[in-house]
């Protein structure tokens, strides 16, 4: 049982790392200092690979965070 939740620990932190990698940053330069105070203030919605990636870096963020707490409670 504990390799089984090793091996989630080790998927959910890799894959945690690439999607934020992947991810593009809030402001690019001038032009998303200037837009991206409008853009945080009205709530653009992501749309394609933004919000796909954004998604996914949650759900390996929840994975990570549950199966840190499981190996923890369990080597208890």
């Amino acid at each position: 049982m504990t390799i089984f939740i090793i091996v989630i620990l080790l998927i959910s932190s890799l894959g945690l790392i690439a999607t934020v990698l992947l991810q593009s940053g809030k402001s690019a330069g001038l032009s998303g200092s200037i837009t991206g105070a409008g853009e945080q203030f009205f709530g653009k919605s992501a749309k394609g690979m933004e919000g796909f990636l954004a998604k996914l870096s949650i759900a390996f963020a929840v994975l990570f965070l549950v199966s840190s707490l499981g190996l923890t409670i369990y080597l208890k």
